[in-house]
This record gives C-alpha cells, sequence and structure tokens, in this order.
C-alpha cells in the first residue's frame, strides 16, 4: 500500500507572500497547494494590514523570512543590527582577515576639527594594527615552529589568526565591516524601529534604507533577469521609530540621577555573578543599569532594600513609556544568574552573539582603561600598542558623544550585562573556554564557571570548562 505524501516543500518565496499562504493555510481547510494558489491571486498586503496590524496577529509575520546584507557599514552599527534577540547572521571575521587596509568610517556627529582629530587618531590605530600583528606573528614563529606533520600553508593560516587576534585590540567602533542577516519579518519590523530610534545617525539611516528595500524589489534575484515582487512593502509602511525605548530610557535615567546616592569606589571585577532571589529587585536594577554606570550587584543591592512604592516608580516608569501594541521593556526580561562583565569591546563583540540570554550594555565611555595581551611585551609591540590606544582614548574624551564613540578601540573595557539560565551558562562557559577560542573570552568563560562554583557549587561542578593555561595555538 502506498503511503500518502506527506511532506510537502515549498520554494522561497516572497517574505509576505509566505506569510500570507502559511496564515492562511492555517485558517482554512485547504491544502497548502490551495493556498498558495490562492494567494498567488489575492493581496497579501490587504490581509497583512488587517491581520497583522489592525488585529495584532503578530505571529503571522514570523512566517515570512528575509535576507539582507549590509556592507560598509561600521562595526558599531553592526552590533546594534545583531541586537535582536531572534536573530540568525554572520559578520566579518577579525581573526580571518586583515583590517590594515580597510580604512575608516567616519561618523556623521563629526566635523571640522573634530572630524581631523578623530581621523588621525584612526589612522594610528590602524598603523598601529599592521605593525603589531607584523611583530606578534614573527614572535609566534620564533616560539612555535611548524611541526612536520603540518603543511606549510595550514601554519601559516594558524599562525596568522593567532597574530590577528592580538593586534584586533587596535580595531575600532569606526572600522567598516559587513553583515549578513536571516530573519523573520516580524524581527526585522522590531529592527527598523528600534535602529531609527537609536542615538547615532548612521544607525537611523539605516533602519530607513532598510525600509525602502524592504518597499523595492530585491537587488540580487535567484534567478537573474526574473520579475521580482518587493521584499515586504507592507512592512515597510509600518515600521515608525520606537520612540518610545528611546523615552523609557531618557526618563529612567532623569530618575537615577536624582535619586540615585554616591556611587560606591569600588573597583569593577572582569566578572561578577549575582544570584538574582528578588524578582523586583532584579528588574529594577535592569532597568537602571543601562541608564548608570554603576555595578549591578551594586544596583541590586540598593533596590533590594528600598520600599515597595520606591521599587514601583521605576518599574511604572518604563511601562507609563509603553505604547499600544508595544512588548513590555527588555529590562523585565532576564534569568536567575545575572553576569556583570566588565570586558573589552572585542570580547563582548564575541560573546554578543548568543541568543539565549538578554544583554544590556552602558554608555560607552573609554573611562575603563583598555587590556593589553601578553603577547604585544613578547613581540615588543608595548610602546607601538600603547602610544596607538592613548592617544585614541585621550581623543575619544576630546570629542563630542555619541560620534567620539567610533573611535572606542576593541581593546577598550566596557560594562556589560548578561543574564541568562543555567543551560545558557554552562553552554557559554563550554564553548568559549575552548583552546581554539579568542584567549580574551576564554578567561571571561573561565572565570564565569569559577562565579558559579562559588554562588551555586552544586551546579558549578556541572560546568565543563577548559582552563585558559591550556593552549593549543597551532590549532583553530
Amino acid at each position: 500500500m502506498t503511503r500518502p505524501k506527506r511532506v510537502f516543500t515549498l520554494a522561497p518565496m516572497p517574505p509576505e507572500k509566505s506569510a500570507y499562504a502559511l496564515a492562511r493555510y492555517s485558517r482554512s481547510p485547504d491544502s497548502i497547494g490551495d493556498s498558495i494558489q490562492w494567494v498567488r491571486t489575492h493581496d497579501s498586503r490587504k490581509f497583512l494590514e488587517s491581520f497583522y496590524f489592525q488585529y495584532g496577529h503578530a505571529s503571522i509575520a514570523d512566517l515570512g523570512h528575509a535576507v539582507i546584507c549590509f556592507e560598509g557599514i561600521s562595526e558599531l552599527a553592526a552590533t546594534e543590527i545583531e541586537e535582536e534577540p531572534l536573530w540568525d547572521g554572520q559578520a566579518k571575521s577579525s581573526r580571518y582577515q586583515d583590517f590594515s587596509r580597510s580604512g575608516f568610517l567616519t561618523p556623521p556627529e563629526l566635523a571640522g576639527d573634530d572630524a581631523g582629530a578623530y581621523r588621525a587618531a584612526a589612522e594610528a590605530l590602524l598603523a598601529a594594527y599592521g605593525r603589531v600583528k607584523e611583530l606578534a606573528f614573527q614572535c609566534l614563529a620564533e616560539k612555535l615552529p611548524r611541526p612536520d606533520a603540518m603543511k606549510p600553508d595550514a601554519y601559516q593560516r594558524n599562525l596568522a589568526a593567532r597574530a590577528f587576534d592580538v593586534a584586533r585590540y587596535l580595531l575600532f567602533w569606526g572600522v567598516p565591516t559587513n553583515v549578513g542577516q536571516v530573519t523573520s519579518i516580524r524581527t526585522l519590523e522590531k529592527q527598523i524601529r528600534r535602529l531609527k530610534a537609536s542615538s547615532y545617525q548612521e544607525v537611523r539611516d539605516l533602519g530607513q534604507e532598510i525600509a525602502e528595500a524592504c518597499a523595492a524589489e530585491p537587488d540580487f534575484p535567484w534567478i537573474p533577469g526574473a520579475a521580482a515582487e518587493p521584499l515586504a512593502p507592507t512592512l515597510a509602511r509600518h515600521a515608525e521609530p520606537d520612540e518610545n525605548a528611546a523615552r523609557a530610557r531618557h526618563e529612567l535615567g532623569q530618575w537615577a540621577s536624582r535619586n540615585l546616592p554616591a556611587p560606591a569606589a569600588v573597583p569593577p571585577e572582569p566578572v561578577d555573578l549575582v544570584r538574582a532571589d528578588d524578582a523586583a529587585a532584579e528588574i529594577v536594577a535592569t532597568l537602571l543599569y543601562p541608564v548608570t554606570s554603576r555595578p549591578f550587584r551594586e544596583l541590586y543591592d540598593l533596590a533590594r532594600a528600598w520600599s515597595t512604592p520606591r521599587r514601583a516608580e521605576v518599574m511604572d516608569l518604563a511601562r507609563a513609556c509603553r505604547g499600544r501594541g508595544d512588548e513590555i521593556s527588555a529590562g523585565f526580561r532576564g534569568g536567575p544568574y545575572c553576569y556583570d562583565l566588565t570586558i573589552d569591546i572585542g570580547a563582548y563583540r564575541d560573546l554578543h552573539r548568543h541568543r539565549r540570554c538578554q544583554k544590556f550594555r552602558q554608555e560607552y565611555s573609554g573611562d575603563l582603561g583598555y587590556d593589553t595581551p601578553a603577547l604585544v611585551a613578547e613581540s615588543g609591540a608595548r610602546e607601538v600598542y600603547a602610544a596607538a590606544m592613548g592617544r585614541a582614548l585621550e581623543t575619544l574624551h576630546a570629542l563630542p558623544s555619541p560620534g567620539a564613540h567610533y573611535l572606542l578601540p576593541f581593546g577598550a573595557r566596557s560594562r556589560f550585562l548578561f543574564k541568562m539560565d543555567f543551560a545558557e551558562a554552562e553552554y557559554i562557559v563550554k564553548l568559549r573556554s575552548g583552546v581554539k577560542g579568542h584567549f580574551s573570552y576564554r578567561k571571561i568563560a573561565w572565570e564565569m564557571k569559577r562565579c558559579m562554583e562559588r554562588v551555586e557549587p552544586e551546579l558549578g561542578r556541572l560546568m565543563e570548562a577548559t582552563p585558559p593555561s591550556v593552549e593549543d595555538p597551532l590549532n583553530r
């Protein structure tokens, strides 16, 4: 007896057509073939206008996916693009490509003498990047002769990757990169709205450009010369700036400046783990974290000691800025394990890719100093490195924000909060502590395990991790 066909595949369709076909499929007795034929002869825009934007059936937009690529954008903008929790994509790697001749972007916020000072410091960083890469490679070649079993090309690639790992500390947010992403059109709408409300002009412009691209035919259809429909014209018409989120951030910042006591003068720990057992205090501390420069532990301890009405002031401020149809602020999300990380920008750039956690950052400042890889001194590059880093941070502090942030080197420290459950903490620790990883985030992953062992000994022992002292520099 022949089994009836039960699995059907669909060729790629325009995202809004795909969403319409699958949504209708779930709302009618028709087969998928009949549903697709229906969509061919009916207007998907009218359907989405009614069910998605008017009736609020948001899950419909999860059924259509779009592939979008960004070229020649800054590393800062790339990280902002990647901020969506439900996001899949990849950016240009700093481990496998040479950025010494990539140039840099000058942010539109800077002009005249400010732009000149920025460009001079940026050129010095790239020159130092090239020199440090050369010295690091030479040092590694002297320390690590090629094994007989390793082919010369593979040996050269492995050493180059490790040299780039050191030199990348001198890259900065203004360096250009490329990003390719695949998202649902629901996520794409959130992304556009968030980007349009950014404090950075480049990022706001990108939000508008994405919307315009969604209203146009794709630049690269799969079949060259074939007729192609616009990517997501209905979405493009409705994706307005998320001004409510920007207003909430401003209001919370004002509240913090009026009500918080003087900060404790305590040097930041590179990795600090707070096991949050007071849900309300955790939310309040998370809401205040991005609008202050304080450690999460300090904010959490303050919030635990406050009265219920005082904590309600903070939560109500965030809720009051929520518009009709908006999700609740990301500050209300999280997990029991709150890792407060004072780490270099390059490490954040790598850890930022983890999606099963909630991430928050404080404003970039350059006030927390910078890290220096051990190989910088070993290779004789200390003076070159320190001069470029010192000049960059000195210039950054003299320039107006937010344009100044583009000069922030990857080696500079900043503060970030990652909230997650144990499963995600275990995954990050195991993956990022491996010998193939960058030495910066390997140390962070190891410290995450040690923190868990102190806070939750029963769980900490379950974490598999490779100590940073275990190295295999010829393995990628």
